[in-house]
């Protein structure tokens, strides 16, 4: 009776051996396709790899399948190297060019410093030629010092000149940081529509459509509009040293109910109204004035009902003081339109 060696032997020599389970078989099926399947060196790594996993006393389909799966995992990562190792070739590639391009700037900078030695070497030539014709000419001294002095003149204007603009800067700049904190302070108001700021020949004006304070015809300033003015008589009166006009505006419909004889009279009215509420939220009557241009300054044509609206209006322009009428700052053309 044949030993277990025996058996064993038989069994992996493939030789006289009994019918073996189909498990046991499909190991010497295996076994067998390692030895006809031995990979040379210059076979791709994932043969290798796959081959060496085999060859490893083939092992059963478990591990033979997570061999399968780090090889698969290695071509993976030979193919991200080679992938790598192109970008670094298209890298250098570009390097190259960038080299090459930068070769031919600096060619080029170097022909523009020759050429610009070459026109530095001919003006001293010319510069030399002149000085000694002024000698020979023998140029006079005191005609040369009269121009000094009227150069020197000229420059101490500039200079003056310079520190007057200086000047003006800094104020309009104080000019702009006010009107912006108003517009900030009316924020609330600009956003519900209840007025708009604009910057209007050259002044700051605060519009108040008619419709926010007045009825149709009528000169008496509602609740609502109370209240309006009632913010912005605490917002500019808070400006010390500052004047303001305040303006009524009709559109060009003719007065036919209201008391009023003419457009003249009822936007007048409205802005005597608008001038002692002011007053009664604060401010000092010394710098208010009241003016009414009935339909005869318009911002748009009266030619639609939304333009007539439009054109209904209480305006509140800032005075500009006499030092700055030279220079009135736009400080407000950057603000964003709020409706």
């Amino acid at each position: 009776m044949p030993s277990a060696s025996d058996a064993d032997s038989k069994r992996h020599n493939g030789r006289g051996a009994a019918p073996l389970p189909a498990r046991h078989a499909r190991r010497g099926q295996w076994h067998t396709a390692c030895n006809r399947n031995g990979m040379s060196l210059r076979k791709p790594l994932f043969s290798r790899l796959v081959t060496a996993s085999l060859l490893v006393g083939c092992v059963p389909q478990g591990k033979y399948d997570a061999a399968l799966a780090d090889a698969t995992h290695a071509r993976a990562d030979l193919k991200a190297s080679d992938k790598a190792a192109q970008a670094a070739q298209q890298r250098l590639v570009n390097t190259q060019a960038s080299l090459e391009l930068a070769q031919q700037e600096v060619e080029y900078a170097g022909r523009i410093a020759l050429y610009c030695g070459e026109a530095l070497n001919e003006q001293s030539s010319a510069n030399e030629e002149l000085l000694s014709s002024l000698d020979e000419q023998g140029k006079n001294l005191h005609q040369l010092e009269a121009t000094q002095g009227e150069l020197t003149g000229l420059l101490e204007r500039a200079r003056a000149g310079l520190d007057e603009l200086r000047s003006a800067r800094e104020a309009a700049e104080a000019r702009e940081a006010m009107f912006r904190d108003v517009a900030q302070r009316l924020g609330q108001m600009l956003d519900a529509g209840d007025l708009k700021i604009s910057l209007r020949s050259g002044r700051m004006v605060l519009v108040l459509p008619s419709d926010v304070l007045f009825e149709p015809g009528k000169a008496k300033v509602g609740r609502k509009g109370r209240t309006v003015l009632g913010e912005i008589g605490k917002v500019l009166g808070s400006l010390p040293g500052r004047r303001f006009q305040v303006s009524g505006h009709t559109d060009s419909d003719p007065i036919r109910v209201s008391g009023f004889a003419s457009n003249w009279e009822l936007s007048s009215a409205r802005a005597l109204e608008v001038v002692a509420l002011l007053i009664a939220a604060g401010m000092k009557p010394t710098g208010l004035s009241a003016a009414g241009y009935a339909e005869f300054d318009p911002v748009v044509g009266n030619d639609t009902p939304p333009n007539k609206g439009k054109n209904r209006r209480i305006e509140i322009a800032l005075q500009p003081n006499i030092d700055q009428l030279v220079d009135v700052p736009r400080a407000l053309a950057d603000l964003p339109e709020r409706r």
